[in-house]
C-alpha cells in the first residue's frame, strides 16, 4: 500500500522550542530539517533529524518526525524504534501511536499492530488516518486469520468511501477471500448437503463448466427433488451448453426442467418465460404466448416478456396487440435497442410511417453509439439470469 504525506501537519512543530534570534548548530540544523521535509526532501530530512537526535536526544517530536521520515521512505524497521522512543518520553502523541501502528503492520508484526490500527480507524476524526488504518486493519485481520473481522471492516470502509479505487479493490479481495473459506468450510462441514452441491453447481456454472455444474444440480435434486429454483438453475445450464453444442437434446432436457419448476412454483416468472423463448423459437406460437402471459401476470415489469411476446403478436398477425408491449419495454429500458427496432416494425405495419421513422432512427443511434463503444452485452433480467431477446435477424445490414 502507498501512503501520502498525510502525517505531518499533525506533528508538532517545534519553533518554539528553539529561539528564533539564536544561531546555535541546534537551531540550523533545525531549520534544515524542517525546510528538508517541508519540501518532501527525504534523504536531506533524514540526514538533519539523525543529527537533531544526536544533538537533543530527550525532544520526543525530533524522533516522532525522524520515524515519520523513516516510514515516508518505507524504512519500517528503522521507523519503528524512533516512534516507539518519540511515545515513551512523550505518550500524548496519538498520531505517532497511529503511525507506529501503521510501520508495525507493514513489517508483518500484525498482533502488535491491531490496538493502533483499530484505534485510529475507530476514533480518528481525520479521513486519511481513517482511511489509512482500515486497509491496514484488513490486511492485519486477514493475516491473523481474523476473517469475519477484516468484513466488518470492508463494510465500513465501504460505506465512508464508496467511490474509492483503492478501497474497492481491496475489499473485492476482502469479500472474495471470506466467501471462499464459507464455502470451503461448508464443504468440510457439510460435503454431501444440498446446499454444498448447490453452491458447487453455481461455481461450476460461473466458470462455464457445464458439464460438472449439471452434474451438480441434479445430484441436488437427487436429494431434494422439490427444492425450489434448482430443476431453473439446471434448465438455464442446460441452455448455456446447448449453444456450445448445438444440441436439440440439451433445449428439450432444459423444456422439461423448466416446466417441472413451474409445476412446483406457478409464479417463477423467469422459469415461464424460458419454456416461452423455447416455443417461440420452435414455431410454436400459441404456447409461447401463453407462458409469456403467465410471465408477466406474475411480474407485470419484466422487460424481456414485453419484447417476446410482442414478438410472438406480430406473427400471429396481430401488431395492434404487440405496440402496447413495446411501449411498455421501451418505458422499462430505454436504451434497448432491440425494443426500438421491434417497435420500427410494428409502426411500419400499423401505417405509422413517422413514428416508424422515429424508432428506427432511435435504433441506430443505440446500435452506432453500442458499437462505437465496444459494450459488454445488455445486462440480464435478474442474477438469476434469463435468455436476452436479440435483434431480429437481418435487422442491421
Amino acid at each position: 500500500m502507498k501512503f501520502g504525506f498525510l502525517m505531518v501537519a499533525g506533528i508538532f512543530l517545534w519553533s518554539s522550542l528553539f529561539g528564533t534570534a539564536q544561531n546555535t548548530p541546534l537551531d540550523r540544523t533545525y531549520a534544515e530539517a524542517q525546510g528538508a521535509l517541508s519540501q518532501g526532501n527525504y534523504a536531506e530530512a533524514e540526514r538533519a533529524y539523525v543529527e537533531l537526535a544526536k544533538l537533543d536526544p530527550g525532544v520526543p517530536e525530533i524522533h516522532a518526525n525522524l520515524g515519520l521520515i523513516y516510514f515516508q521512505e518505507r524504512k519500517f524497521d528503522l521507523a519503528i524504534p524512533e516512534l516507539q522512543h518519540a511515545l515513551k518520553l512523550k505518550p500524548g502523541l496519538g498520531k505517532t501511536s497511529v503511525l507506529l501502528a501503521l510501520s508495525l503492520s507493514e513489517t508483518g508484526r500484525y498482533a502488535d499492530a491491531l490496538p493502533g490500527l483499530q484505534k485510529g480507524f475507530r476514533q480518528s476524526s481525520d479521513p486519511g488516518t481513517r482511511r489509512m488504518c482500515g486497509l491496514q486493519l484488513e490486511r492485519a485481520y486477514t493475516e491473523t486469520q481474523r476473517d469475519s473481522k477484516a468484513v466488518e471492516v470492508a463494510l465500513e470502509l465501504a460505506r465512508l468511501y464508496p467511490s474509492d479505487p483503492e478501497v474497492l479493490y481491496h475489499n473485492g479481495k476482502i469479500f472474495g477471500n471470506f466467501a471462499f473459506l464459507t464455502m470451503q468450510k461448508l464443504a468440510q462441514v457439510a460435503p454431501d448437503s444440498v446446499w454444498r452441491h448447490e453452491a458447487a453447481g453455481d461455481a461450476y456454472k460461473s466458470q462455464e463448466s457445464f458439464d460438472s455444474a449439471i452434474s451438480e444440480y441434479r445430484r441436488v435434486l437427487e436429494l431434494d427433488p422439490r427444492r425450489p429454483g434448482i430443476h431453473y438453475r439446471l434448465g438455464r445450464t442446460l441452455l448455456a451448453r446447448s449453444q456450445q453444442t448445438t444440441s436439440a437434446d440439451d433445449i428439450a432436457a432444459a423444456g422439461k426442467v423448466f416446466q417441472q419448476e413451474i409445476e412446483l412454483d406457478p409464479t417463477n416468472a423467469n422459469c415461464a418465460y424460458e419454456m416461452a423463448e423455447i416455443d417461440r423459437t420452435a414455431g410454436k406460437l400459441e404456447e409461447a404466448k401463453e407462458y409469456f402471459e403467465l410471465a408477466l401476470k406474475n411480474f407485470p415489469d419484466f422487460e424481456q416478456s414485453h419484447l417476446g411476446l410482442a414478438a410472438v403478436l406480430a406473427t400471429l398477425g396481430k401488431p395492434e396487440l404487440a405496440l402496447p408491449h413495446l411501449q411498455k419495454a421501451i418505458q422499462l429500458t430505454p436504451g434497448n435497442e432491440v425494443s426500438w427496432y421491434r417497435l420500427s416494425q410494428i409502426e411500419g405495419r400499423l401505417g405509422n410511417s413517422s413514428e416508424q421513422q422515429k424508432a428506427l432512427l432511435e435504433f441506430q443511434r443505440l446500435h452506432a453509439q453500442k458499437l462505437a463503444q465496444n459494450e459488454p452485452a445488455k445486462k440480464l433480467f435478474s442474477p438469476d439470469e434469463v435468455t436476452s431477446q436479440q435483434l431480429d435477424a437481418g435487422a442491421v445490414k
